[in-house]
Parts: C-alpha cells; structure tokens; sequence
C-alpha cells in the first residue's frame, strides 16, 4: 500500500520525531541516544540503510544556531549585559539548544530515508554485497 504524500510526511514526523520504527511505528529506533539499533525488535526492520551521517548536526545548527546566536547578539547590542552574564547566558542556550534537537532530527531522517526508498544512485548493488558479507561474518562468529 503506498501512502500519499501528505500522509508519508504526516508518517515521517510521528516515527521520526518520536524515535519509532518506520516500518512499524512501535519498535525502538534508537538503542542509546543517538546511536540506531540494528534491528527493530517488533518488526526486525533492518536499520543498515540509513545514513543519515552529518544531517542533524547541519540542521541543528542551521535552524537552532544561527537564530539563537543572532538572540545573543541582540540581547548584547539591545541589553548591554556583561561580558560575564553574556556568556552564562550564552554557552548553555547554545549548547541546550543545538544538542537536544539532534536525535529527533536523526530519527527524522532516518524515517525520511525509510518512507522515500532513499539510496545513494548506483549505489544498491555494492550494498547489497557489503551487507552480504556483513552478514556472512556474523555468521561464522556465531558458530565459533
């Protein structure tokens, strides 16, 4: 069943945002906080295909960063805090608030690559038989 545009994205931010399998909407994406399982442990949707690699570190500070550093620099132009007050004000705003969008972003992505078949063009094949072999050596270490 292929879902229409409006409900991929509706899809998309509800197991994106919320950390949930995309395939399913009830297992893990997450197996610590920004680290993907392997597998969902509902449905065992296999997580190899995302990559979602410096995305959410270039969205969180594109749309956190910036804005809260043009904040601070209004704050100091307008208010005339402290350099001292600038800075206990600045460094934890900064920091709070480019952090904890990260794995909402990555699940985001993640989910966003799952919904829209993302993969790399010309790409599958090598895939494939990089997760072949992956999966080969997984195998001969579990009968040792």
């Amino acid at each position: 069943m292929e879902l229409e545009d409006s409900e991929k994205t509706a899809w998309i931010l509800k197991s994106g945002w919320k950390g949930l399998c995309p395939r399913c909407g009830k297992g893990r994406m997450f197996r610590s906080w920004l680290k993907v399982s392997e597998r969902c442990g509902e449905c065992g949707l296999d997580y190899r295909f995302a990559s979602p690699d410096d995305g959410p570190a270039f969205f969180s500070l594109t749309f956190v960063a910036f804005p809260l550093l043009f904040l601070i620099v209004w704050m100091q132009v307008s208010l005339e805090l402290p350099l001292l007050v600038l800075i206990a004000l600045a460094i934890p705003l900064m920091a709070i608030g480019c952090v904890l969008p990260l794995r909402p972003i990555k699940g985001w992505l993640v989910a966003s690559q799952f919904v829209n078949k993302s993969v790399e063009a010309g790409t599958e094949k090598l895939w494939r038989e990089m997760h072949a072999r992956e999966d080969e050596a997984k195998k001969k270490g579990g009968r040792d």
